[in-house]
């Protein structure tokens, strides 16, 4: 596969994080007396970002919060916690490792907001690679739409065709497809549903960064 840049996603992709945000989903709903639906995430019609999803609560559920307060008592809710004990998937430092000795130039595609990301990428030691830093506190829209792709390819000053993106949701390999670019999934349990539909549409699907190394021939 040839490639000029990297672009990958966060959570679930670079870190083994969505079971914390699943927890802040239903502690957040239950401390307002809110059953959390089983349709939580079927349908963000602004996209997933973080500053979309946050106004997607407030309008869903009627909340009398403002988008900027959810958004504050989320980063709340995870900032420890990403600045502390959440690690990165096995492998996934010593492929941005390689990467940077083969001088292939990585971006960071994120629906999550700059600070949690600096913070969880910093305290895991890999912040310092990323030239390309795409977040969703940026008023762009989420996935799967393709803005923060295509942002994230003209920050690294290359056309969408030969940048290639890591991600591990369905929502984020739309995304990446979007944007005219090629899309290697990789496994995490919480998309596990998808799988299916992941598989149809990606590029490549591998298990794990270590797999990934190797289908890069890194």
């Amino acid at each position: 596969m040839d490639f000029q840049a990297v672009i990958f996603d966060l959570d679930g992709t670079l870190i083994d994080s969505m079971g914390l945000w699943r927890k802040v989903d239903r502690d957040f709903l239950h401390k307002r007396g809110i059953a959390v639906p089983k349709d939580l995430f079927d349908h963000l019609p602004q996209g997933n970002s973080f500053i979309q999803t946050a106004q997607y609560f407030k309008d869903r559920f009627g909340l009398p919060d403002s988008a900027d307060s959810i958004m504050l008592e989320w980063t709340d809710m995870v900032g420890w916690h990403y600045a502390n004990d959440v690690k990165l998937k096995p492998g996934a430092k010593r492929l941005v490792e390689k990467l940077d000795h083969a001088k292939i130039p990585i971006g960071l595609g994120t629906s999550n907001s700059r600070d949690l990301a600096k913070k969880v990428l910093a305290q895991n030691g890999i912040w310092d690679y990323f030239r390309s830093v795409v977040t969703g506190d940026m008023h762009l829209l989420g996935k799967p739409f393709p803005d923060i792709y295509l942002r994230s390819a003209d920050n690294l000053g290359l056309p969408p065709q030969n940048c290639v993106v890591i991600e591990d949701t369905l929502t984020g390999i739309q995304a990446a497809k979007a944007a005219g670019m090629r899309a290697i999934a990789i496994y995490d349990a919480d998309s596990l549903d998808l799988h299916p539909q992941i598989r149809a549409l990606a590029d490549a699907f591998v298990q794990t960064h270590t797999e990934l190394c190797e289908f890069l021939k890194l």
